[in-house]
């Protein structure tokens, strides 16, 4: 899913964090920066002015505008017009400092936007980049119900009618929370985190086959739903006719297994769904098991070395 930002877009929700004022460049409004572009690039999102390798958001500080300053007017000129050619998202001054007026027509003329804010260079600087870089972020819908369980983030799948919403219902009566119903979205936003949302027309509901949709926030309250958890674990329910007869060793390991999510291998575990199987309870423990694993207490490997020692000990 390629993700992308307009310059309207992106001033419209900064501008009163930042305190944004519009300068010149107006036209320059629908200009769009993609994530496509950002792959494999060596400039920045955003950074402070550069005219070798520029960024995509280029900020201009006291020392940026002293430095044009400087240059005599041949290579002003030339200086200025290397910024509109690289066609910025936008040219932000900081500290409210006066905009230099062949800098507000060249900005005219090449529909490049063209702002002003009274926030330092470094707190523009770490702002947008955050939010930008947060934006463009790769980012895949995947279907299932997103819980968070012990405070660590569950995706759980299935094919259809294998009772994730009903499994996720009971949970939420068990104390968890719900993040996201059918159609989570995850962006990974640093190369090993995974975060994960709610559409905002999914927002708080669960659909269970035979109720309908049900409001989890109005019935359990606000502390039964979370705005957005990472992504730790997979729960997969499968089908008792299509779960195939467990090998020797996953007796004992447990099904476990890795899901590819964009650039992460996620852990996944596989539980049949059978009559009789309380499936909160199993959630519960497979998530507390991956807890474990992850402090590296593995009970299957130590139940094997105690069985080697006992076998030693025998013979």
């Amino acid at each position: 899913m390629t993700q992308r930002i307009a310059a309207q877009e992106l001033f419209d929700l900064h501008q009163q964090r930042l305190g944004l004022r519009w300068v010149a460049g107006q036209s320059g409004a629908t200009r769009v920066l993609e994530s496509v572009e950002t792959v494999a690039r060596r400039p920045s999102l955003a950074g402070y002015l550069n005219i070798i390798y520029p960024n995509k958001v280029q900020i201009l500080g006291t020392e940026e505008l002293q430095w044009l300053d400087g240059l005599d007017s041949r290579n002003r000129w030339e200086v200025i017009e290397r910024i509109m050619q690289s066609r910025p998202l936008a040219l932000v001054i900081s500290k409210e400092q006066r905009v230099p007026e062949d800098l507000i027509d060249a900005a005219e003329e090449s529909s490049t936007p063209l702002w002003l804010s009274p926030r330092r260079g470094h707190e523009l600087l770490n702002h947008l980049q955050y939010h930008l870089a947060r934006t463009l972020a790769p980012r895949v819908t995947l279907h299932g119900v997103f819980m968070e369980i012990y405070s660590i983030g569950v995706l759980i799948t299935g094919e259809s009618g294998s009772g994730k919403s009903e499994l996720a219902l009971e949970l939420v009566t068990r104390g968890h929370r719900l993040v996201a119903d059918d159609a989570p979205e995850f962006t990974q936003i640093a190369p090993d985190v995974l975060d994960g949302t709610c559409p905002e027309l999914l927002q708080d509901l669960l659909e269970v086959r035979g109720l309908g949709v049900l409001n989890v926030r109005q019935m359990f309250g606000d502390t039964a739903v979370k705005r957005n958890k990472y992504l730790r674990l997979i729960v997969h329910l499968t089908k008792p006719h299509l779960e195939p007869q467990a090998a020797g060793l996953e007796r004992i390991t447990g099904d476990l297994s890795i899901r590819r999510v964009l650039d992460l291998d996620v852990p996944q575990i596989t539980l049949p769904v059978m009559p009789g199987r309380n499936l909160a309870v199993l959630a519960e423990a497979a998530t507390r098991a991956h807890i474990l694993r992850a402090k590296g207490v593995d009970p299957a490997a130590a139940f094997m070395a105690r069985h080697s020692h006992f076998l030693e000990r025998s013979s």
